[in-house]
């Protein structure tokens, strides 16, 4: 199932499920939809989030306390697409997946309603088995492509990927940023050599003029970090306070259209 973007750029918005809890989650999805995000990555808590930098990792134990597990995210995603044709996918380490099975998570996956997965800690070289169930269900496979991973890497990543490409724009691990790393522009740049698939750019996003200039070059742009800080720093007022920080990101660039096109086999 790829997300098609137009007019770009698109918002990715990026949420940990269950933080500060499920309920909490929901209304903070169903704000940034209607504040203008595009594409809602559903974080499933992790207790080990080695790509995450400090905030995400502060909310990721805050979730587990109330133990939130990747059922609950499966469920939180039909609940959200029983309101919204946002496009959905389900954030997640490989341990997560492993321990629910594969064929097992896929299945759940399309019958949630979600359009696919990013599974960070998956190398596309060990991905034939999760390729396979993935595409048996219809779900689409993002992949993350790094600043130093070599062309051949790059073009196997293109290959594989459906949906959209992640393009992290910089090494180490996700937090908002002042600046926009150069890196970025280079990296879509030769990605654009292997796909023509959509790429979105995160790692350190968090404002409108970072928003824009990622659009010169880029479909679309992940907000995590800066999302997530807006959760923490507003207790008892977070899908508003979230509506807002979405309104301003997106306010001043011409919204976005993103279709939800079915490949392969459709969603049950």
């Amino acid at each position: 199932m790829p997300l098609c973007f137009q007019k770009r750029p698109a918002l990715v918005a990026y949420v940990t499920c269950g933080d500060p809890d499920l309920a909490t989650t929901r209304e903070v999805v169903l704000a940034a939809v209607d504040a203008g995000a595009d594409v809602i990555e559903l974080g499933v808590p992790f207790s080990d989030p080695l790509a995450d930098g400090p905030v995400i990792q502060r909310a990721s134990e805050r979730a587990l306390r109330k133990g939130t597990n990747l059922e609950q995210v499966l469920t939180l995603a039909s609940e959200v697409r029983k309101h919204s044709e946002v496009g959905l996918i389900i954030f997640s380490y490989l341990n997560p997946l492993l321990r629910m099975g594969l064929s097992r998570f896929c299945v759940a996956a399309r019958k949630a309603g979600a359009d696919g997965a990013l599974v960070t800690d998956l190398p596309v070289e060990e991905a034939d088995s999760y390729l396979a169930e993935m595409r048996r269900n219809g779900l689409a496979t993002v992949f993350l492509a790094a600043p130093t991973s070599p062309d051949e890497r790059l073009k196997r990543i293109g290959a594989v990927s459906t949906g959209f490409v992640y393009a992290v724009s910089r090494t180490g691990v996700t937090g908002a940023r002042q600046q926009l790393p150069e890196d970025a522009g280079r990296l879509v740049r030769r990605l654009r050599r292997y796909t023509k698939l959509p790429i979105a750019v995160g790692f350190g996003i968090s404002t409108p003029e970072q928003l824009s200039a990622v659009g010169e070059f880029a479909d679309a742009a992940v907000v995590g970090s800066a999302i997530v800080e807006t959760i923490e720093r507003n207790v008892g007022r977070e899908a508003e306070a979230v509506r807002e920080f979405v309104h301003k990101l997106v306010a001043g660039t011409e919204p976005s259209v993103v279709r939800r096109v079915a490949s392969g086999s459709q969603r049950a």
